[in-house]
């Protein structure tokens, strides 16, 4: 998930659903029987994969190995494979034996560009390039468990075939926390984007796609919310031009060190002085600073980036145009310049709300009834362009061990983030009741 270096605690003020009643438990039955019996019966090599997967990350854009792993696995199943989409993309189509509709199931390859601890037996020792640069490489996101997960859904699956009606497309995306070979403002695309403008929904076109993260929270819990779900996220760069000179005649200078700090507290009044947070939270933050290779000389330039997080559309605008100004106008009191370029990188997650309504008895039944309502979530997630193209539900599910208190759980992106394995066979065979349910459903959402 595209937390660019977010923490975010997912689970607290967690709000339970009320009470769903069963409706449709008839309806796909069989079928998720033989879910939950089938799924169980590949746990131990469901868990085996995410292990290889975990011990063996890649950055985005350079999931070769995984995806040679996924691709071996689906033509295994005797599913339609196609490779190399958005460069190292995987999609497996899987045809019912009797007509019906199309629904898509998306999990994300990649891992990040952090060094794991010593600790478990098959800890990463990877190295990877990241924008040229050797870095350490570990799945501190949960992706290695999307990936396996997804690889066990279409196991049971496909050993349903004769009782499908319609299609299941499996969508093994790159690069969803951003391309390691190409920088946010490069102008190249990556990841789902990349995916859709190079047209797997095009020749194959889902009816729904369905998505799940895990997350700190109870082990097997899903959480999940309609409507804005994870934040837009957009990558912030000022470069800051002051006039070098003496460190200790500063008054024959323009500094832009001291420019620049007026302007990151400058951009904090965007959010709690000009952004309406009634309608929508936002959220701006300056994380990295550079400028100046000696203490006694004041420098030419200071170059900061950051990120913008916003959940509706006109805020995320008015946020790109106060943000912009207000960097401008502070370096031209100061008599430097501010140079700002706004990237959008991912949109909002929306989930469409008929499907989350619709859904909410099939994750009851698929979670033997652990199903939350979850908060606002400050990361940001490359699915939201899926949802954009077609109808669209992301979901989160627990994966901190039973006996651990979530909230104080290593988040996401941390080098802590810890899976309890158990929980993965709950994510299978909710993935798979979705993927039956839907394509079964005489009431269609």
């Amino acid at each position: 998930m595209n937390f660019l270096r977010h923490s975010v605690g997912l689970v607290l003020g967690v709000v339970l659903f009320l009470s769903i009643p069963d409706e449709g438990k008839t309806e796909n039955a069989a079928l998720e029987a033989k879910i939950r019996e089938q799924a169980a019966a590949i746990e131990a090599k469901l868990i085996a994969w995410r292990r290889d997967i975990h011990q063996h990350p890649e950055l985005g854009d350079q999931e070769n190995r995984t995806a040679r792993l996924v691709t071996e696995h689906l033509r295994s199943l005797g599913l339609e494979v196609r490779t190399g989409i958005a460069r190292t993309g995987v999609v497996g189509i899987l045809k019912g034996a009797k007509p019906g509709r199309t629904v898509a199931l998306r999990a994300d390859m990649d891992a990040l560009p952090v060094k794991e601890p010593e600790g478990l037996s098959f800890a990463s020792h990877a190295k990877g390039q990241h924008w040229g640069k050797e870095v350490d490489v570990m799945h501190a996101c949960g992706h290695d468990t999307h990936t396996a997960m997804l690889m066990a859904a279409a196991e049971v699956l496909a050993g349903m075939k004769g009782d499908l009606p319609g299609t299941v497309q499996f969508i093994f995306q790159p690069a969803e926390e951003g391309s390691s070979l190409f920088a946010p403002g490069s102008g190249k695309t990556w990841g789902a984007k990349l995916m859709l403008q190079e047209g797997i929904f095009a020749q194959t076109k889902p009816d729904a796609v369905f998505g799940l993260h895990v997350m700190p929270g109870h082990s097997g819990e899903v959480f999940y919310r309609s409507g804005a779900t994870t934040a837009s996220g957009d990558f912030l760069d000022i470069m800051v031009t002051g006039k070098q000179g003496h460190g200790g005649m500063p008054w024959n200078t323009i500094d832009p060190i001291a420019t620049s700090a007026l302007i990151i507290s400058g951009l904090q009044t965007v959010v709690s002085r000009k952004a309406n947070l009634t309608l929508s939270p936002a959220v701006v933050t300056i994380g990295t600073i550079h400028g100046g290779e000696a203490g006694n000389v004041i420098p030419e330039t200071v170059q900061m980036t950051g990120t913008i997080r916003t959940y509706d559309q006109q805020v995320r605008e008015l946020i790109h145009r106060d943000s912009r100004m207000t960097a401008e106008k502070i370096a031209e009191s100061a008599g430097a310049k501010a140079d700002v370029s706004i990237v959008k990188i991912y949109d909002t997650t929306v989930n469409n709300e008929r499907l989350a309504e619709w859904a909410r008895p099939v994750l009851q039944r698929a979670t033997d009834g652990r199903v939350s309502r979850g908060p606002l979530v400050g990361a940001s997630e490359d699915f939201s362009f899926f949802a954009e193209a077609t109808p669209g539900l992301f979901i989160f599910m627990g994966i901190t061990p039973r006996d651990q208190d979530p909230a104080k759980a290593a988040p996401n992106h941390s080098p802590g983030f810890f899976v309890d394995e158990s929980a993965l066979v709950i994510g299978t065979r909710t993935m798979a009741s979705l993927a039956v349910n839907f394509l079964g459903s005489e009431s269609k959402p």
